[in-house]
């Protein structure tokens, strides 16, 4: 077992919240320790668009996702599952890259600002004495001042943490397959289907991102995705025509279960939570990797706060993180939940179309509400 070593901020998980924090922190000369279980580059179950509220705040941090091929995305497609479309243009816009890609250009970037990073799984995080210690499956422990949580949706220390979101079985199944083929760069589409939708982008490598959510109880009613896929996701004809069209690139679906859109305690044993663990706005909305980059501008802009004597202590900090975090997103997931239970009803999916398609100027409108304002940079 190695010594205990003492770092200002602990990074518990290497997603976009995570790795953002540590380039954002390294920059203003903290002492940053990231522990993420696995290794760098690897994909993820994601949409893969990013609304372009972020883009400045990435690029002041020295990030321009162009640079490493992101597509900018202008234009919105969406069909219902009886295959009505409406179109929009995106009042930001945004751009689409694959996590594989951003997440291992924000890994690179985040060592190159002095983070040191390590790849353990984190199995306790203790708080005691005003300072935190964070032990790994390697048997070492680290010290630290503070903690952020940035573990994604799904961790063994929510269950640690006994967190009550992790009690409760989880009804989503999420799926994300990447493509050859062609489809218009500039477009986002969100193609629903009885008990789901699917995202469909261009990332940096011409590949086409194919990304859908399920209720598991849909799902395993069939013997395979295949099957799922065949009698079910394509029922909308856009689906239908994208995945005959168009040749896969992975040897398989990558998959993931057990995906919650329960509300979660932004703050958990003084452990500040950002992305995903501290709570998610659900697929449809487009916005989840936005939210987890501007998680982050909001958690590291507070501790360079505190450092700098600008906030007096650990209480007052996690008072305005929690004031800053629902000005900034309880709204947004207001409306996300709310746009979700509407397209999870024939009904008033095909009640809000009619009036979609009456009063158009509506799309934009909802999308402001799901969506931020530009960020501060860094």
């Amino acid at each position: 077992m190695e010594s205990t070593q003492k770092f200002e901020v602990i990074i518990v998980g290497g997603g976009l919240a995570g790795l953002t924090s540590a380039i954002h922190l390294a920059q203003q000369g903290r002492s940053i320790l990231l522990l993420e279980k696995d290794e760098f580059p690897r994909h993820k179950v994601c949409g893969e668009y990013i609304s372009n509220e972020v883009l400045p705040y990435l690029q002041s941090l020295g990030v321009n996702p162009f640079a490493f091929g992101a597509k900018q995305i202008s234009r919105l497609e969406i069909s219902t599952p009886r295959n009505k479309k409406v179109y929009s243009n995106l009042p930001l816009g945004g751009f689409g890259i694959s996590r594989y890609r951003l997440d291992y250009e924000l890994y690179k970037k985040a060592k190159e600002e002095g983070c040191i990073t390590k790849t353990e799984l984190v199995t306790d995080v203790d708080f005691a004495d005003d300072t935190f210690t964070v032990k790994t499956k390697k048997g070492n422990a680290y010290k630290a001042q503070f903690v952020l949580g940035s573990f994604g949706k799904r961790s063994n220390l929510d269950k640690k943490l006994d967190r009550d979101f992790i009690k409760k079985k989880s009804p989503y199944l999420g799926v994300k397959i990447h493509a050859s083929g062609d489809f218009d760069e500039t477009k986002v589409a969100l193609h629903n289907f009885k008990g789901g939708y699917c995202g469909v982008s261009k990332v940096e490598n011409d590949h086409i991102n194919l990304c859908y959510i399920s209720d598991y109880k849909s799902f395993k009613k069939y013997k395979s995705i295949k099957d799922f896929q065949e009698k079910v996701v394509f029922q909308n004809e856009s689906l239908r025509a994208i995945f005959s069209n168009t040749s896969p690139v992975f040897e398989a679906p990558i998959t993931i279960s057990q995906i919650s859109f329960d509300s979660k305690p932004r703050i958990e044993n003084h452990m500040l939570m950002v992305g995903d663990a501290a709570g998610m706005i659900h697929p449809l909305c487009g916005n989840g990797m936005g939210m987890a980059i501007s998680s982050a501008q909001l958690v590291s802009t507070l501790l360079q706060d505190f450092f700098n004597g600008k906030i007096k202590n650990r209480n007052q900090l996690e008072k305005m993180y929690l004031s800053n975090w629902n000005k900034r997103f309880q709204k947004r997931l207001f409306f996300g939940h709310k746009i979700a239970s509407i397209f999870n009803s024939d009904f008033l999916t095909n009640l809000m179309w009619n009036f979609v398609r009456a009063f158009p100027f509506i799309i934009p409108m909802i999308i402001k509400n799901t969506h931020g304002k530009e960020l501060p940079t860094a």
